[in-house]
């Protein structure tokens, strides 16, 4: 899959997981947002505080699932970035939580599953 290619399905899977959240209540306050360790796909607020999203997205024919791609080593590096940008911002203290948007693209249209992630 070419750049431009592997580009575009994550791009897509970030704005079907961007709709999802905001069905639920969650709403985006930045998209690829970069720190310091690397880049968090959305920053979300809703009533309970922020929301940091791992975005991961499959053709419903991949060998792993967009479930299966968010791995451990994803949610420890997930826990150090969502930290960097809290300091960054000067809200260390405020609540949050992180969750794993698995998007998995089929021929009868995207299906997103939110997944709460325990921090590290």
């Amino acid at each position: 899959m070419r750049v431009d290619a592997r580009r575009a399905l994550g791009v897509s899977g970030e704005l079907t997981a961007e709709r999802a959240l905001a069905r639920a209540g969650i709403r985006t306050i930045a998209r690829n947002a970069r720190t310091r360790f690397g880049e968090i796909d959305l920053i979300c607020r809703d009533a309970r505080g922020y929301v940091f999203v791992e975005v991961k997205t499959r053709h419903e024919r991949s060998f792993v699932t967009a479930v299966e791609a968010a791995t451990g080593a994803k949610v420890r590096r997930l826990t150090r970035l969502a930290w960097a940008w809290l300091a960054h911002a000067g809200e260390r203290e405020a609540e949050w939580r992180m969750l794993i948007a698995a998007v998995t693209l089929r021929e009868d249209g995207p299906s997103v599953e939110i997944i709460p992630v325990d921090r590290c």
